[in-house]
């Protein structure tokens, strides 16, 4: 089975990021070839996160000095197992174990990680040159929102900084952010990241199928399909485009064949919002609205948005594959917090 692309690589730090050991050489040197890399790999929307045995202020100063700071999220610096370290990393990034790759030149560190998170591949330091060149670090399209993907991690933790601070109710924070959630049909300069999205998204997918460029070109032409892509912004910035429902249509059902949203929003309300809005727009034509959905190991979340929505299985095979289906009878409102804009 093919490997799902990197979405970030954590960095262990002395003989791997810089020559020597930061503790008993104070003027390690910056491996040259790396800050290219670096930003090289960052410009492709893949995250840079540290796992490294070290002292946290001496460290990030060094970062500092080689005008690298800015690049890692979440770093670990500190003296627990590396493996610890990661399992950190992912929470805070909400990514799955399987996306992240470990670069150490320290086998026996490679081999606590590899021990802990099978998952992970651990590259060894001294095979840094090919990086660039790796297929799991090589995506397909570089779309506006790739590039921009480290920038919205940090407005992410500030919102989530600030969200820890607020003295009051969630919803109330939420009311606070300005959501502005933009639904509309798909258009061709769209598809690049509808293909990303397909890609990247496993815990907020009911089947976790992937389309690619040309298959969604094809929807988009499709007078019995529709592609809907979403989008939200907020006062700390943009999320990007955030969600993507594929639909066939039919005489007396709409049938919803994709419906996923980034796990970046996922505790906003916005796959209500979506949900909510296509149910409504099936209502209006006077049809019914089913749902494909592929029970996974990471996407039992959209089956309880599913079931809050008051969807009833109504077939379901060997393989797990379901069919839903809801009569519009009762459809849950969007979130007040939430504008809802269509496009």
């Amino acid at each position: 089975m093919k490997k799902p692309e990197v979405k970030c690589i954590v960095w262990d730090l002395d003989d791997t990021l810089w020559e020597g050991i930061l503790l008993e050489v104070e003027d390690v040197k910056l491996n040259t070839e790396l800050k290219e890399i670096i930003h090289t790999l960052d410009s492709r929307g893949i995250l840079h996160s540290i796992a490294s045995k070290n002292d946290y202020d001496t460290a990030l100063t060094k970062l500092r000095d080689f005008g690298l700071e800015k690049y890692f999220l979440y770093p670990e610096i500190n003296w627990n197992a590396k493996s610890e370290s990661i399992s950190n990393i992912q929470k805070n990034l909400n990514i799955a174990m399987e996306s992240i790759m470990f670069i150490d030149d320290n086998p026996f560190e490679r081999d606590e990680v590899r021990h802990t998170h099978p998952e992970v591949e651990c590259i060894d330091a001294v095979k840094l040159n090919h990086l660039l060149k790796h297929p799991r670090l090589n995506p397909r399209f570089i779309t506006k929102d790739s590039q921009s993907r480290r920038l919205m991690y940090l407005q992410d933790m500030e919102r989530k900084k600030n969200e820890v601070e607020y003295q009051g109710p969630k919803a109330e924070f939420l009311a606070l952010l300005n959501m502005r959630f933009s639904i509309g049909n798909a258009l061709e300069e769209d598809l690049k990241r509808a293909e990303e999205l397909t890609i990247r998204t496993h815990q907020l997918n009911t089947t976790g199928k992937t389309y690619d460029y040309e298959d969604l070109k094809n929807f988009v032409n499709s007078k019995k399909h529709k592609l809907l892509i979403s989008d939200l912004k907020d006062k700390y910035g943009s999320h990007g485009k955030i969600g993507l429902a594929l639909i066939e249509i039919s005489k007396n059902f709409w049938h919803l064949k994709l419906f996923l949203m980034s796990c970046r929003v996922m505790s906003y309300g916005v796959g209500t919002a979506f949900l909510s809005y296509i149910m409504h727009e099936a209502k209006k034509e006077g049809k019914r609205l089913r749902v494909d959905f592929k029970p996974t190991d990471r996407n039992r979340m959209m089956y309880v948005t599913f079931k809050f929505a008051n969807f009833k299985e109504i077939m379901a095979d060997e393989s797990g594959q379901m069919l839903l289906e809801n009569e519009l009878s009762s459809i849950q409102n969007i979130p007040p917090y939430i504008e809802l804009i269509i496009q």
